[in-house]
C-alpha cells in the first residue's frame, strides 16, 4: 500500500528565554529528528509516556506548530519521494525546492495551507475544552464547512445531520449545547465536527481517556465503523497502551523526542525489543487475578527535553545500557518483518 503522509528528519524546538533583554538561550527538542510513513487506510498507533512529545509531533504534521526544520510530504506519489531522496544527495536544490513547494506541508502557506485543512484533521484529548461552549451543536459542526467553503445555504444544515447520523447524534440534538450532553456525546460532536469536510487523515490524540470503560468501548466502535466506511486513515495518539492494541495496525514507541520502536501492533506487544519498550509494555495490567506479569521498574528520572543526554537518550535509565550507549545515538533499524528499533543491542555487533 502506498504511504499519505512520509515524514523525514522532523524536528520542533520550543525556545527558552532568559536573561534581560529575553534572548533564546536553550531550546525545548519536543520533536528532534523523527522519521515516519503512514500508510493510506491504516490506523497509526503512538505511545509513549506523558510528555515525550507525541501530541507535539501531531499537531506539527497537521501543521497546527511551525516546525524547526524536516519535511511532511502529503499523497506524493511513490516516484517523487524517490527522486527527492536522490535530489537530497545532489546538488539540483531547484528542482528540490520546486517539488517540496508541491508537496511539503512544511512549506505550504496562506490559501494553500488552509485548503489542506479539508483533507486533515484533529479530534482533541477533551471534548469540554475543544467545543465552544457559546455555540449550537449545528453551528460547532458547520464551522468547518463554512470556513472552508464547501456548502453553502440549505445544504449546510442537510450536511451537518447527515453527519452527526454517522456519528449516532440526531437532528434533535442541534439547538443544543455542548453543556447539555454527556461526555461520550461531547466526544461524537467532535468526531462530526473533524470528519464533515471529508478529510483522508485524522489525529485520534487520547480521544477517549476523559470518559468512562463502557463510553471508551463505544467510541472505538465508532473509530473503526467510521474508518471503514469513509475510507479514514488515522493517528492514534495514547498513553493507554491497551487500547492502542484494540485498534491500531502499527504501533509507535516514543521517548524523550523520537521514535525508538515500531512495528507492526501483534508483532510489538507480542515481542517489545528495546528496553525502555519491554518496561512500557509490562505496565499493563492482565485481567485475569491468577497470572503475573514481571513488572520492570525503571530507575532514575526522565532527561530535561533542554539538555538531553549524549548518545541514546534512554542510556541514563536503561538496564542493558553498553559504553557506545553514552556516545553514539542509535538510529532506527529494521531488525526483520517490518520491525525498527533504535537501540545498539541490535546495531553494534560488539554489544
Amino acid at each position: 500500500m502506498s504511504a499519505l503522509i512520509e515524514i523525514r528528519k522532523l524536528k520542533k524546538y520550543y525556545p527558552v528565554l532568559g536573561g534581560v533583554l529575553r534572548r533564546k538561550v536553550a531550546d525545548i527538542r519536543a520533536v528532534d529528528g523523527v522519521n515516519l510513513t503512514i500508510v493510506k487506510g491504516e490506523c497509526f498507533g503512538l505511545v509513549g509516556e506523558s510528555g515525550c512529545g507525541k501530541t507535539t509531533l501531531g499537531k506539527t504534521v497537521l501543521r497546527l506548530v511551525q516546525p524547526t526544520s524536516g519535511a511532511i510530504y502529503f499523497n506524493a506519489p511513490p516516484a517523487v519521494l524517490e527522486e527527492i531522496e536522490k535530489l537530497e544527495k545532489s546538488k539540483d536544490s531547484r528542482r528540490l525546492r520546486e517539488l517540496r513547494r508541491m508537496y511539503d506541508l512544511a512549506t505550504y502557506k496562506g490559501i494553500k495551507l488552509q485548503m489542506m485543512r479539508r483533507k486533515m484533521q484533529i479530534v482533541y484529548q477533551d471534548p469540554t475544552t475543544s467545543l465552544d461552549p457559546r455555540m449550537l451543536v449545528k453551528d460547532i459542526v458547520a464551522e468547518p464547512l463554512i470556513v472552508q467553503g464547501i456548502v453553502r445555504g440549505q445544504a449546510v444544515r442537510k450536511k451537518v445531520v447527515e453527519m452527526l447520523s454517522k456519528v449516532g447524534l440526531t437532528e434533535r440534538h442541534l439547538l443544543r449545547y455542548p453543556h447539555e450532553f454527556s461526555g461520550g456525546q461531547r466526544q461524537r460532536i467532535a468526531v462530526a465536527r473533524a470528519l464533515v469536510t471529508n478529510p483522508d487523515f485524522v489525529i485520534l490524540d487520547e480521544p477517549t481517556s476523559a470518559v468512562d470503560v463502557s463510553v471508551r468501548a463505544q467510541l472505538l466502535n465508532l473509530f473503526q465503523d467510521l474508518q471503514k466506511e469513509l475510507n479514514l486513515t488515522y493517528t492514534f495518539i495514547s498513553h493507554d497502551l491497551s487500547v492502542v492494541e484494540c485498534i491500531a495496525h502499527r504501533v509507535a514507541v516514543m521517548y524523550l523526542g523520537k521514535i525508538v520502536e515500531m512495528a507492526r501492533t501483534e508483532d510489538l506487544y507480542k515481542n517489545p525489543l528495546h528496553p525502555y519498550a519491554q518496561a512500557l509494555f509490562s505496565s499493563i495490567p492482565i485481567p485475569d487475578p491468577t497470572i503475573k506479569r514481571k513488572r520492570i521498574i525503571l530507575t532514575g528520572e526522565v532527561p530535561s527535553p533542554v539538555n538531553p543526554p549524549a548518545g541514546c537518550r534512554f542510556h541514563t535509565r536503561c538496564p542493558k545500557a553498553f559504553e557506545i550507549c553514552h556516545i553514539k545515538e542509535p538510529e532506527l533499524k529494521d531488525v526483520g518483518n517490518g520491525h525498527l528499533v533504535a537501540c545498539h543491542l541490535f546495531i553494534e555487533p560488539e554489544c
